[in-house]
């Protein structure tokens, strides 16, 4: 009977080192991601050529920079939301129009990377995006929490809006069953 208990608790004792372990490695993974994207946002500082609304955009391609002043961030902004995009920075959603623009454009990012803060984001924050095309600063009108498979929130718009969205919940091992939307509006360009 004691030899049982000590290997249950020796058991428990190296599931929960291993856990703590793996939990540290993707901390260090995080932090050092973060910090290799705010060196390559410093070396761009504004795009390396214009990237206009109207040309032809291949996927990745850095099209601007996006900055939340109340998270202290900024981050590239690149053509595309798929996996192999979303390495390099904030991702442009293909089928929405590029910020700026009237309808709705629409950024996303991962929860455990750039768009890690962003739950703290509250209706009156700003948000600037800087492209080829200009200087845009917007005004978090909402925030909300909505289901994976909710295409709401890439309709268009009769204003210009910018949309930002990331998996939710934020510490969610796996894939997340639900989106955190950011809503703002444009304000100045």
């Amino acid at each position: 009977m004691k030899r049982s208990i000590l290997v249950l608790a020796t058991a428990i004792f190296t599931i929960g080192g291993v856990s703590t372990g793996v939990a540290l490695v993707q901390i260090y993974q995080m932090d050092n991601f973060q910090k290799s994207l705010s060196i390559e946002t410093l070396r761009l500082k504004t795009p390396q050529h214009s990237v206009s609304k109207f040309a032809p955009i291949k996927l990745g391609e850095i099209i601007g920079i996006i900055s939340i002043p109340k998270l202290s961030v900024e981050y590239p902004i690149v053509q595309g939301t798929d996996n192999e995009s979303l390495k390099h920075g904030v991702g442009h959603y293909v089928d929405s129009v590029m910020p700026g623009v009237k309808d709705n454009s629409v950024l996303s990012g991962h929860r455990d990377s750039v768009f890690s803060k962003l739950g703290q984001l509250k209706a009156g924050d700003l948000v600037i995006v800087q492209t080829g095309d200009g200087r845009f600063t917007y005004l978090v009108r909402t925030t909300r929490i909505v289901m994976a498979d909710d295409r709401t929130v890439i309709v268009p718009t009769p204003t210009a809006v910018l949309t930002l969205s990331t998996c939710y919940p934020f510490h969610y091992i796996g894939s997340a069953p639900k989106r955190f939307i950011v809503s703002a509006d444009l304000i100045t360009q």
